[in-house]
């Protein structure tokens, strides 16, 4: 029996770049930083004092705001996105469809702001002042939680926090829930909110944030390139509505790709670094191709996971190597995060929608800061900036600590 067809109806993005998935594809593609200094907090003795930051969020303009105090950043994030993608996607929920759509969203840290805060409030007032509401914003399932609250959506309400391979895992999960036949619309993604004092000295001690272009914030993020000295926090949201492609039809929706496969591995071998081989992430990226029923050569653009750090984009371009053979000189690779810093649990979401983009418009975003190539980093990463390519198929890799690996493959939509 043939399974279900599975395709994007709708996308959404809130980023360093912009608060919408229009303004931030169109500044990505020119080229635009979205990474400056840190202005969430006060970050002057720190030594990495930069990210990517979303600016001018009012939660308030998406959610009521007695609702919004209720929240972490990461959920006002959530909801917002997902009202955004709702109305892209023009589909509304009802008491018809609402068994049959679900929440699946990727998130990394969850509520470390409402950790830092209240935790101080603890030390300063004791147990009798914190909050009720302590615990229902701090968790992560708080994001998926109350998209379905304010959604009505009544199917599979999930988070994978697997690091900064959550989004692609979640979107890899909504995936098989439709081919499954157990959901026929699933709201996914990533999303991540976690710019926060403790969260940028705990990346810092361990030596994983750039720290060496504080006075020059929009050059920091510079993936596969020799002058790069690790990765630029970001934050923010990427949603794709996935459909049953015979519910999407008989709905009239449009339809901007396809989604044709999924792989995920674990690399058994340390808790931040990357295996040395690059046999685990090779290993995502082929069992998405066998998923997919593809052969390597069907594959020409790559969102990479391509972070900025050494270990990371090094050991990635071995992975490819390893995945696609002598195909992978042909590949065209995007490194976007060079444009808005590293989203952690958000990065599959957003990069993902990208990759859909990518293959709609038939263009693909360029790498920037790519100045120096690394001997190691030996493939093709589009440091020329955007280029106008047809492509068929895109594949969107995210691997993070843990060993955890998530690879994704999109197909061009033609009906």
């Amino acid at each position: 029996m043939n399974r279900p067809r599975v395709v994007i109806t709708g996308v959404s993005g809130i980023t360093p770049l912009a608060n919408d998935i229009d303004a931030t594809w169109k500044r990505l593609l020119a080229g635009e930083s979205g990474i400056g200094p840190i202005t969430l907090f006060d970050a002057s003795d720190y030594t990495s004092r930069i990210a990517g930051e979303v600016k001018d969020f009012s939660p308030e303009a998406w959610i009521p705001a007695k609702q919004a105090r209720r929240m972490d950043r990461f959920t006002q994030f959530a909801v917002a996105a997902a009202k955004m993608l709702l109305a892209d996607a023009g589909l509304e929920i009802t008491p018809e469809n609402a068994e049959d759509t679900a929440v699946i969203l990727g998130i990394g840290l969850g509520g470390l702001r409402t950790i830092e805060t209240w935790h101080a409030k603890l030390l300063e007032a004791g147990p009798s002042k914190i909050s009720p509401f302590l615990i229902p914003m701090l968790i992560s399932n708080m994001g998926p939680g109350q998209i379905s609250i304010f959604t009505g959506a009544k199917g599979p309400n999930i988070v994978t926090t697997t690091a900064c391979a959550s989004g692609i895992h979640a979107i890899g999960t909504a995936y098989s829930e439709i081919v499954l036949g157990r959901a026929k619309s699933v709201i996914t993604g990533g999303v991540e909110a976690t710019i926060t004092p403790l969260g940028v000295a705990g990346f810092t001690a361990l030596k994983a944030l750039s720290t060496h272009y504080n006075d020059e914030p929009a050059k920091a993020s510079r993936p596969f390139d020799a002058k790069r000295d690790g990765f630029v926090i970001g934050e923010g949201a990427g949603l794709l509505m996935l459909e049953d492609l015979e519910s999407a039809k008989a709905r009239g929706a449009k339809i901007y790709a396809e989604v044709v496969g999924y792989g995920a591995s674990g690399d058994a071998y340390h808790m931040t670094a990357p295996h040395e081989t690059g046999e685990g992430m090779a290993a995502a990226m082929t069992r998405a191709l066998r998923d997919a029923g593809l052969k390597p050569e069907a594959v020409e653009h790559i969102n990479a996971h391509g972070t900025s750090t050494q270990l990371n984009d090094s050991t990635e371009t071995k992975a490819m190597k390893l995945a696609f053979g002598d195909h992978a000189k042909n590949l065209k690779i995007s490194a976007t995060k060079s444009m808005t810093g590293h989203l952690l649990g958000a990065a599959g979401g957003i990069e993902s929608v990208f990759t859909a983009l990518a293959l709609r418009d038939e263009v693909l975003p360029g790498t920037i800061n790519l100045e120096f190539p690394d001997p190691a980093c030996d493939l093709n990463y589009l440091s020329g900036g955007t280029e106008r390519v047809a492509c068929e198929y895109g594949m969107c890799n995210s691997f993070g600590f843990g060993g955890t690996n998530a690879s994704v493959i999109f197909k061009k939509w033609a009906d």
